[in-house]
């Protein structure tokens, strides 16, 4: 392996371990709820969810799961029902 892809290695390590650098703009995502699969997507700092109770309440367990997952890489601006200190994925670290 040469010295150059031995560097962006290291640099995507350092760069996983910052996830207030990503910043996602959109999204969709398949939801594997308990009763049906739902098509959860975030665009340009609007949730929406095929869910019936996201229809009628603007949020739902999906969306506010998948902001807890994502964390800092949603704009705090669009992270709802999420307390303080939480919502970092233990899987971006």
């Amino acid at each position: 392996m040469n010295s150059s892809m031995i560097s962006k290695i290291a640099k995507a390590k350092r760069y996983a371990e910052e996830p207030e650098r990503i910043q996602f703009t959109r999204f969709e995502a398949n939801f594997h709820g308990e009763n049906d699969v739902h098509t959860t997507t975030f665009d340009n700092g609007e949730w929406q969810c095929t869910c019936r109770f996201f229809h009628d309440w603007g949020d739902c367990s999906h969306t506010m799961a998948m902001q807890r997952v994502l964390g800092v890489t949603i704009p705090a601006a669009h992270r709802h029902g999420i307390p303080a200190g939480l919502g970092t994925s233990p899987l971006v670290h």
